[in-house]
């Protein structure tokens, strides 16, 4: 039986689907094991990187020097594609990992802004959000700083460019914004949630089709390569518990 977290691998797997040459940076287990699990099947082209300063192989052997200066000139080339996580995320998919009320007098000081601000206006951005909630999912951020497309699109030309959110994945299912104006879209449901249970785990009105399909299944070659290569220890599994 495939597992939840399995689907997670493979839904952020698929989210570099067909990227060709690009860096992909997963931050987090399960996009970690996805990009590793579309680089030995459908992206064959994909560079991964150890987060430092090297680029290395399927193995985890360096392959190649990233130094850091070399890092942004993909970033702000857009040669990147990079998976975050959001502690919140709104229909138009701003993201704030800095603060939780008021930025002047916050009830919780999080991560900062660090560089989502970068990466949202000149490389591909997803999102992955283990655990989905209406503490994430939520009608506004306190703070942007991951811009969605409404904040993209009030700040001109120059910020919409190279603006781009192709997903996001969660724990119940996939989204995008491929909707007239840009508020996130309900994709396809993880085995087992329906999307009554998405809209209640949201704190905005999700689009969606009448029918929700299903995430993708698994092939054998894709399961056996999470389960005996990839993730052999069954990390995808704590972060996403069964």
């Amino acid at each position: 039986m495939t597992s939840r977290a399995e689907y997670c691998v493979l839904a952020c797997a698929d989210a570099w689907r067909d990227n060709g040459e690009v860096l992909a940076s997963p931050m987090g287990t399960v996009p970690a094991i996805g990009a590793r699990l579309a680089k030995r099947t459908f992206s064959p082209d994909l560079l991964l990187t150890d987060g430092e300063a090297l680029l290395v192989g399927l193995d985890g052997r360096a392959e190649g020097w990233l130094p850091y200066r070399q890092h942004l000139a993909m970033v702000t080339g857009g040669r990147r594609h990079v998976m975050m996580g959001a502690s919140q995320l709104d229909r138009f998919g701003n993201q704030n990992i800095s603060c939780i009320g008021d930025w002047e007098r916050p009830a919780r000081q999080l991560l900062g802004v660090r560089g989502a601000p970068v990466n949202t206006l000149n490389n591909p951005t997803s999102y992955w959000v283990p655990k989905h909630s209406r503490r994430v999912f939520v009608e506004k951020v306190d703070m942007v700083c991951g811009v969605g497309y409404d904040s993209a699109a009030a700040a001109g030309p120059s910020a919409t460019r190279y603006h781009r959110i192709p997903r996001v994945v969660s724990d119940l299912g996939v989204f995008d914004f491929a909707t007239p104006d840009h508020t996130m879209r309900l994709v396809s449901l993880h085995p087992g949630v329906t999307a009554e249970e998405v809209q209640d785990a949201t704190g905005f009105p999700l689009a969606h089709a009448d029918e929700v399909p299903c995430t993708r299944e698994p092939t054998a070659e894709e399961l056996r390569l999470i389960r005996e290569v990839i993730d052999p220890q069954g990390l995808r599994d704590r972060e996403v518990p069964a």
